[in-house]
């Protein structure tokens, strides 16, 4: 399934290319969906992919926590509402699986060191698009904004800790986030490609049990760090 998804996109991004190309260098390019930008309330949707981190504060200083990523898959909405010819508000709310493995240092065994941190997401953010001059048939934007972020799999209720192997974090993160993309506009619809940093407010670890615990004890705060590549359908 991952495999169809990627060969779809890449063919979608083999177009905009060809697209980009005719629209910067044509003299006289065609101009598709002249009117669309001038609507008020539009909606699509958008497949991509992420790449999580955490970010680690400690209260000492002393051999730092390994965080292994891997990439991970996102699937959401969209719903756009123009404010004015260049600031639109977005919503897209999505939902978003993916994987980061913690190594802790000083450990013997596998079972102690390791700790597989695997996260279903529903994210909700509220952007701000700001948009530039359309050229032929391709627009870039800044897109900034909010979110919140509830985690499926944080095992928030769990009684068991680290000492069980349990890893627990909290439900909801708050996060601000900001990137880019262009719009790329086609004659049936907008294909629009962007790259996003998201960044965790607030502190997300659980601690365990034990104040002096060893995988917990020494952490002052545990934040999420994302970097998200969508694939919008307008």
């Amino acid at each position: 399934m991952k495999k169809i998804v990627v060969l779809i996109l890449f063919l979608f991004v083999i177009k905009g290319q060809a697209q980009f190309t005719k629209s910067m260098f044509s003299k006289t390019p065609i101009i598709n969906l002249e009117n669309w930008q001038k609507k008020r309330l539009y909606f699509g949707f958008y497949l991509g992919f992420n790449s999580y981190d955490f970010k680690i504060d400690y209260k000492t200083v002393g051999p730092d926590i390994n965080v292994k990523k891997s990439t991970g898959f996102n699937v959401g909405l969209v719903s756009d509402l123009r404010l004015q010819e260049y600031i639109n508000l977005r919503f897209e709310p999505g939902l978003y699986y993916t994987k980061r493995d913690l190594f802790y240092p000083n450990f013997t065994t596998k079972n102690d060191a390791l700790r597989e941190v695997n996260s279903t997401y529903i994210h909700f953010p509220f952007l701000l698009k700001f948009s530039s001059l359309r050229t032929g048939n391709v627009r870039p934007y800044l897109l900034g904004g909010l979110s919140a972020t509830l985690n499926l799999s944080s095992n928030s209720k769990s009684k068991d800790d680290n000492s069980e192997q349990r890893f627990r974090v909290k439900p909801w993160t708050t996060n601000y986030e900001l990137g880019f993309g262009i719009d790329l506009f086609s004659e049936y619809f907008i294909f629009s490609p962007s790259i996003r940093g998201v960044f965790g407010l607030k502190d997300e670890l659980i601690r365990d049990n034990d104040p002096n615990s060893p995988w917990t004890g020494t952490i002052e705060s545990l934040k999420s760090r994302a970097i998200f590549i969508n694939f919008t359908f307008h």
